[in-house]
């Protein structure tokens, strides 16, 4: 007996992927509930498999494949993705099912071609382009940069399914396979995770892609992204969230990120934190001798303005904060307000230095950074907490401005 069960999505489309409990870090990113990798097989006249799983995953794909269908049965392997997680079990897969044809979009042919040496040749898919496969199609959509270059959607107009690669997706290991099944606040926490950490730097380009989507007019039932459930019951829901987050507009919502050595930063952050609870706003408090530069990613998304603290250690800013500065200046968050602040013993460079950083990201200053040597007075947290307060009318201004909420 096979104990290894395909999950089926329609009566022609199954889930044939891997359940990952044990990753804890993707690339910089705390996956606390593990993930999943997403391959779904189409049993049309020409059977095919979309996508492949992580390499040490490749026999519990296979397993799955069987329990419908003799893998070596498969004619046809698309690649929505070539990022080692969805491609990585494709050079024994290829082997073992020895297809007809892999498809792949032009750029993700040449990025196929540069990971593997592969034993058949890879044909290249245009924007548009439709792929028969006997009593259903596939047609190809181009998702260049979301998140990679050769990204692409395959798009099952029959079944009115959307194989999304990465889009709409999330990091969650669970025993279930659509949204309904979920509980909802896991569904909502994960999916701006993910989002946050992975997508945030392409924002622009979600809001061309979901106005190419909606310009298509696709009729759709469900949506299958490469991690995570499959949105079946509400996949409006998902797209709604990522036409949101796109926009990245201002709220009410501040995130203070710190690192303390003796409590003086700490001090201070509490009472910037004091000062903007005064003023109206809802607060985040990161230390980040506590919290994952991943977290204070996600928490950012939804935020207004941006505090980061930092004591001066060997003249430099704390490492933490350094780790968390360099985080999010990749990921690019606009239109956020902010300051820089800390405490020193002596030299004092690690306020301007966080300063500069959050320059960088682009974070509007719009209070002067404040450092305080050795433990801060009484003055000292009274000017925090009356600018903390002075940074949470502004953030209502703009909120106001846009109509936003804290979300």
């Amino acid at each position: 007996m096979n104990a290894l069960q395909a999950v089926p999505l329609t009566d022609s489309v199954y889930w044939v992927g891997a359940i990952d409990w044990t990753i804890r870090d993707f690339h910089g990113y705390l996956t606390s509930r593990g993930t999943t990798y997403n391959a779904y097989l189409i049993m049309a006249d020409k059977i095919t498999l979309v996508d492949t799983v992580k390499q040490p995953f490749f026999s519990e794909m296979m397993g799955r494949i069987a329990s419908v269908v003799d893998p070596s049965k498969i004619d046809v392997v698309v690649s929505n993705h070539a990022e080692m997680d969805h491609s990585g079990a494709l050079p024994q897969t290829l082997a073992a099912v020895q297809p007809e044809k892999l498809y792949a979009s032009k750029m993700g042919a040449r990025g196929l071609a540069r990971h593997f040496a592969l034993p058949m040749e890879i044909t290249p898919v245009a924007d548009g382009e439709t792929l028969s496969l006997g009593n259903l199609s596939l047609q190809f959509m181009e998702t260049k940069l979301l998140h990679w270059p050769d990204s692409m959607f395959s798009y099952l107009p029959e079944r009115e399914l959307l194989f999304s690669q990465d889009a709409f997706g999330m990091h969650l290991a669970s025993s279930q396979r659509f949204d309904d099944e979920v509980d909802d606040w896991v569904l909502d926490h994960e999916a701006t995770k993910y989002y946050a950490n992975i997508l945030t730097p392409f924002s622009p380009l979600v809001t061309k892609l979901l106005a190419k989507v909606q310009e298509t007019n696709l009729p759709l039932k469900m949506i299958a992204p490469d991690h995570g459930p499959i949105w079946r019951k509400d996949w409006q829901r998902i797209v709604a969230r990522y036409a949101h987050w796109a926009q990245m507009v201002p709220t009410r919502k501040a995130v203070i990120v710190y690192d303390t050595m003796w409590g003086s930063t700490c001090m201070m952050a509490k009472a910037y934190a004091e000062g903007l609870m005064a003023g109206g706003a809802c607060v985040h408090q990161l230390p980040l001798g506590a919290s994952h530069r991943s977290d204070v990613g996600t928490q950012v998304l939804e935020s207004g303005a941006l505090l980061i603290g930092s004591p001066t250690i060997n003249g430099n800013l704390f490492p933490t904060v350094a780790d968390t500065l360099a985080y999010l200046r990749g990921l690019n968050r606009l239109n956020l307000i902010g300051t820089a602040f800390g405490s020193y013993g002596w030299s004092g460079e690690a306020t301007r230095q966080v300063a500069q950083g959050m320059e960088e990201m682009h974070v509007e200053m719009v209070a002067e950074p404040f450092r305080v040597q050795w433990v801060p007075t009484a003055e000292d947290l009274q000017r925090c907490f009356d600018t903390g307060r002075q940074i949470a009318e502004e953030m209502t201004k703009r909120a106001d401005e846009c109509g936003c909420e804290v979300h």
